[in-house]
């Protein structure tokens, strides 16, 4: 019995309850009497591995070798980032400041970008398009907004063409992507921003070079990813096909399978872009300019009606781009060109917007409304906004503070309290137990020695206050997220106000989450859960509602046939066997509360992200390396778990795997 139970899957279920009830006496006995083992309750300090000393030290090594090809690209990078700024924001300028020729002209890019949405997606993208643009114009951001979207602009391309260029890699190569790339990825998406914006910034130098850098690090990801699950699903009839014509390999990849696949890789395309448009308050801290560094500046003096203002600006562009894209990927144009003719009539709203743009521009060089946004069209919000929190902050002040008050004294000091004293020989047993159950012994041998590297390098502490502020968001998030997405799930008008609502939310960048949360309650923890929660509810929304719609009908029909009300067939029926893509929900709820959990060290919290800030603010690489990993390693411990346990429960209902 034994020798079966050491087999991998082979353990029966009650060996595990005693592995558990085993863990569980002895925790306590840990917990209540420490002075037993100190060394299993509270790792000591003697033993810490010098992590940071030796990331430092190889730094101090290599710089010097290293710098001088980081700093040629750029400079390679920073020629068409000028071009691009030129033509937005600034205007051609010579050295003595005089303007050779002017920027684009506001009038110009909203007229384009008008044309543009009408071109992919019809009259309402048009719309919207128009609206977006113009909000921008009339509230006095557009030399802001300029700066952004030239940031972006070469940004998005850079990551589609690395995107593109990895997922080809990863769909030819299987062992690249599972041994190499797959968990490159996974570092990348769950290691906070903040953590290599320090040797981004030692790398390329000062200026919004090094940010743009980070920000095509942070956005490439997902694009890697859709590019390879698009290639997997391109039928396998049309790639027999090409064969059957003679395609070399080549022309199979460019002629059949990424054409086929092109709905799906333009997601990716859409998720670059969003994720471009999160860096840019991130990217501002290193001297990328534009609506991020106004957010920046407003919430470092708490100024809540200019956070908001520029805060606001960002979503609207990120609306506009996002409503494109998708259309674009869901070919929702009302227009096809012709596949043969001259360049104009193939494509007529290039002319349209090329020639729009010429004429308001030069005609900028004669009449100064075309060039600049006449201040008597603007009108600012900062203190309309500004009196509005003023108002809420004083009407309802006595409730804010007694919710305040009492989350932080029943429940948010009690748990952290509890996560601080757990021993920690006690959470990586449960972890690498809870891992051998679910997955087998290569997902405990994974999970194991990744929560064990924060106690190894002297972050211990700090990565329980993460994992106690992370859980309870997520906890919150899924006691809001997964009522709504079920609410969602059983009318279509009900699934098509909430698929418009977290749409919208999910354009929103970042770091506006954080700008309510302040308002509200101010400086601390409260303030940091209720900035996660918003952020991360609207993935349990959005999975909780998929996987209720996606269950057979025919199994909902039998439950019927055999008398079950509509509640039986909600808790008996559809909720079992949506529950893999809830618990899948979760996790990605889990993994954006972690990357928003750094950001809320700017408003006080004490955790992992408070040692990543410390790190960015004082060039010290190892630092906010080291505690940037550990915030990475629990995001893969967390996804890897979930993912087992997920799969695990679709064995179980029969359900095939995904």
């Amino acid at each position: 019995m034994t020798a079966l139970a050491l087999r991998l899957g082979a353990v029966p279920r009650a060996y595990f309850w005693a592995f558990w009830l085993v863990l569980g006496v002895a925790s306590l006995v840990l917990w209540s009497n420490p002075d037993i083992a100190k060394w299993l309750v509270k790792y000591p300090r003697s033993m810490f591995v010098p992590l940071i000393a030796w990331i430092n030290d190889f730094k101090t090594a290599t710089i010097d070798y290293v710098t001088p090809f980081t700093r040629a690209i750029a400079a390679l990078i920073e020629l068409p980032f000028d071009l691009l700024q030129a033509l937005l924001a600034k205007g051609f300028i010579t050295a003595g400041q005089d303007v050779i020729f002017p920027r684009l002209s506001w009038l110009g890019v909203i007229g384009a970008m008008t044309i543009a949405g009408y071109a992919l997606g019809g009259v309402r993208v048009a719309v919207v398009s128009f609206l977006c643009f113009a909000y921008l114009a009339v509230i006095g951001k557009w030399d802001s907004a300029m700066l952004t979207l030239a940031s972006v602009a070469l940004c998005v391309p850079i990551g589609i063409v690395c995107g593109l260029v990895f997922g080809i890699l990863c769909f030819r190569f299987t062992w690249l992507y599972d041994w190499v790339i797959r968990p490159s990825l996974d570092i990348a998406q769950t290691m906070p921003a903040f953590a290599y914006l320090v040797p981004v910034l030692l790398l390329f130098g000062s200026g919004p070079v090094p940010a743009m850098v980070a920000t095509v690090i942070f956005a490439t990801p997902p694009m890697v990813r859709a590019t390879k699950l698009a290639l997997e699903q391109v039928p396998e009839e049309i790639t027999s096909m090409a064969d059957m014509f003679g395609c070399t390999r080549r022309q199979r990849l460019w002629r059949v399978m990424l054409p086929t696949a092109k709905p799906l890789l333009l997601v990716g395309i859409n998720q670059v872009i969003m994720m471009s448009l999160n860096m840019v308050i991130i990217a501002s801290m290193i001297g990328a300019g534009g609506l991020g560094f106004d957010v920046l500046v407003a919430l470092r003096r708490l100024d809540i009606g200019p956070a908001m203002e520029a805060g606001f600006a960002i979503v609207v562009i990120a609306i506009a781009l996002d409503r494109m894209s998708l259309a674009a990927a869901h070919q929702d144009g009302r227009w096809q060109a012709p596949p043969q003719g001259s360049f104009m009539q193939r494509h007529p709203f290039v002319v349209m917007a090329a020639a729009w743009l010429a004429l308001t521009t030069f005609g900028g060089m004669a009449f100064d409304g075309l060039a600049a946004v006449p201040e008597a069209l603007t009108f600012s919000t900062k203190t309309m906004l500004d009196e509005v929190v003023a108002w809420i902050n004083v009407t309802f002040f006595d409730q804010i503070e007694a919710v305040k008050v009492w989350l932080l004294v029943n429940l948010l000091n009690p748990y952290k309290a509890f996560l601080l004293d757990l021993p920690w020989i006690s959470v990586v047993a449960a972890t690498g137990l809870l891992g051998y159950q679910l997955g087998g012994w290569r997902l405990a041998v994974l999970v194991a020695p990744l929560i064990l590297f924060p106690v190894l390098v002297g972050l211990w502490e700090k990565t329980m206050i993460a994992v106690y502020l992370c859980s309870i968001s997520v906890f919150f998030a899924a006691l809001i997220g997964i009522p709504v997405g079920a609410w969602a799930s059983t009318r279509e008008w009900r699934n098509r106000v909430v698929t418009i609502v977290i749409d919208t939310l999910q354009t929103i960048p970042i770091f506006v989450f954080i700008i309510p949360a302040v308002m509200l309650f101010g400086i601390g923890d409260v303030s940091a859960m209720i900035a996660i929660v918003l952020f991360a509810v609207t993935t349990a929304i959005r999975y909780t509602n998929h996987g209720l719609r996606q269950v057979p009908p025919h199994l909902i029909e039998a439950a019927r046939a055999v008398g079950c009300t509509q509640r039986q067939i909600f808790w008996r029926v559809k909720l079992p066997l949506a529950m893999p893509e809830i618990m899948l929900g979760i996790n990605q709820t889990l993994l954006m509360g972690l990357a928003m959990l750094i950001i809320t060290a700017m408003i006080g919290t004490r955790d992992l992200g408070q040692e990543v800030f410390i790190g960015l603010a004082k060039a010290d690489i190892g630092r906010g390396l080291v505690a940037g990993l550990c915030v990475a390693f629990l995001g893969i411990v967390a996804d890897r778990l979930i993912v087992a346990g997920a799969a695990r429960l679709r064995r179980r209902l029969g359900l095939p795997d995904e």
